[in-house]
């Protein structure tokens, strides 16, 4: 059977440089992959990469088999992708009401509908009236994830969802990967945080210098302390 997703060779960067240099990946339906890495081995790059934000100079990207590298964002998100991106990225001006009602009038057809995703994220359904610069770290972070899964995404594109979180809101953030993987919804999560990692996940692919350089199961890699120091620096 094809994997759900699979990047074979892909090659990409900025201004013409050069950041991914041949990655392969692939991903079953309904499963999580942890990507990890130090800083600056293009995690980020990839993540973009698989959406649409920066064309890819070589290789293949396919979705359920449909080839979506180089596509636009739009023609992306359609094809069933949807990303949570570094840094949440909400919009100061705006309520949570109308980042929901934004990515509500673009939703597919699914089951994340907008009562759905406050029943799983309640805080939002308490801040509905407040603007994106009076939330939290942490309810910025809920809100990003519930704009994606209002799109309805058959892949989840996840980049560093912990970063700058209290530790019961990065378990929060474990819950919900939980919830919609058991629906059905394949994840692919970069993240520096290997506690969350390694509760969601049933692989890791570690990238160095623009490469996957060593893919295994998390039980694996979580038996094996020498390989995390030497390809993360970490016990």
């Amino acid at each position: 059977m094809k994997p759900f997703l699979s990047v074979c060779e892909l090659r990409s960067g900025y201004a013409g440089g050069v950041v991914l240099n041949g990655v392969d990946l692939d991903l079953d339906a309904g499963g999580v992959v942890a990507v990890l890495g130090r800083n600056g081995v293009g995690k980020t790059t990839l993540i973009s990469t698989i959406m649409g934000f920066v064309r890819p100079y070589e290789g293949s990207v396919t979705l359920d088999g449909r080839e979506i590298a180089g596509a636009r964002v739009d023609v992306i998100a359609r094809a069933g992708v949807g990303i949570v991106p570094q840094g949440r990225r909400v919009f100061a001006p705006l309520t949570v009401a109308e980042h929901l009602a934004i990515a509500a009038g673009r939703r597919a057809q699914g089951p994340w509908t907008r009562a759905r995703v406050l029943e799983l994220l309640p805080r939002l359904g308490e801040r509905l009236g407040h603007r994106g610069d009076q939330l939290s770290g942490g309810e910025q972070q809920m809100l990003a994830i519930a704009r994606a899964l209002l799109g309805n995404p058959r892949l989840l594109l996840l980049d560093e969802p912990s970063d700058g979180l209290a530790p019961a809101v990065v378990a929060q953030v474990g819950e919900v990967v939980r919830e919609v993987c058991a629906e059905g919804m394949s994840v692919v999560l970069v993240e520096q945080n290997l506690r969350l990692a390694f509760s969601v996940a049933q692989d890791v692919a570690v990238m160095q210098k623009g490469r996957i350089v060593h893919r295994t199961s998390c039980a694996e890699f979580q038996s094996r302390p020498d390989d995390r120091r030497r390809l993360l620096g970490v016990d």
